[in-house]
């Protein structure tokens, strides 16, 4: 595995975690990221816009990490670590605009490639509103065999998690940091329980820690996973509606639960209705929707 193009791109991200595209403008520059070691740290920065100092970093310890096997080192701590180039990696992320270069994953790999997933997102101070919303929408998404994806953040996100196990299904929990971290505390039991029965998933090395700007990124990686997105109770300036535009972007029906026209939480999710959202109700009208607006079988 120490040659393999895998272990080099594993290599390179533990080091500077690159997203794909970058990735692949480095390699218009060298024919194999062996060469990097041979770069002059004026060139590599002039190539990939960043700083000459990160430059000479990226070409230092990448010549350090030489006798480094980072699958082991992964295997060790439980963590499937999927590089873009791998067969595993997941077909619907390589759609996404800047796929992530490595996908790092710990609990059932085997979700990845199941063929139905659908992202249901809201706010972080969702209320009861949503958590019964999703007894109605959830338990038919279940029985088709769907898995649930969020982004195991507070609100909306661990009231999907929660209702995707209670009615036992399957989910996916996407992070904005490594897997060494868990964020938010309140959310440390479901993180863990997610590991070990469901999975986790981030396309940061496990050592990075929890930065604000990560969460808007990773919000591509949920609507990208998912064949369409359930939003329940948003703000009209929030995450969830960035999260709702990239779905749109990539060409994926969203579903949005009607609000009440009082509650501040709803008046993103009705203007998201106003916009075009396909709003519902019940878990099997929304399959009946999807059924007739995409390619659901």
């Amino acid at each position: 595995m120490t040659n393999s193009m895998d272990e080099k791109l594993l290599r390179l991200h533990y080091i500077h975690p690159l997203p794909w595209q970058k990735i692949q403008h480095l390699l218009t520059l060298i024919s194999d990221l062996d060469e990097l070691r041979n770069l002059s740290p004026t060139i590599l920065a002039m190539h990939l816009n960043i700083k000459q100092s990160t430059a000479a970093s990226m070409i230092e310890l990448y010549d350090k990490m030489q006798a480094t096997l980072l699958q082991q080192y992964y295997e060790k701590h439980q963590i499937y670590a999927i590089p873009y180039t791998s067969k595993f990696y997941p077909l619907r992320l390589k759609e996404v605009f800047d796929p992530p270069a490595v996908i790092y994953a710990k609990g059932n790999i085997s979700l990845l490639q199941e063929p139905r997933m659908m992202a249901v997102i809201g706010s972080r101070i969702a209320t009861n509103y949503s958590e019964n919303a999703l007894k109605l929408l959830i338990p038919p998404l279940i029985q088709q065999k769907f898995v649930v994806v969020s982004g195991l953040a507070k609100g909306a996100d661990r009231l999907a998690h929660e209702a995707a196990i209670r009615y036992g299904g399957n989910t996916i929990g996407v992070l904005g940091h490594g897997l060494f971290h868990s964020y938010p505390k309140e959310n440390d039991e479901l993180h863990r329980y997610m590991t070990e029965h469901q999975l986790v998933i981030t396309e940061y090395p496990p050592y990075v820690g929890v930065q604000k700007w990560h969460f808007p990124a990773r919000n591509r990686i949920i609507s990208g996973l998912s064949e369409a997105l359930l939003v329940t109770e948003a703000k009209l300036k929030s995450g969830t509606l960035i999260t709702t535009e990239l779905a749109l972007e990539q060409g994926k029906d969203v579903f949005v639960v009607p609000g009440n026209i009082f509650s501040e939480l709803s008046k993103g999710t009705n203007k998201l209705i106003k916009e075009g959202a396909i709003p519902v109700w019940d878990g099997h009208q929304m399959l009946a929707e999807l059924q007739m607006f995409s390619n659901f079988r």
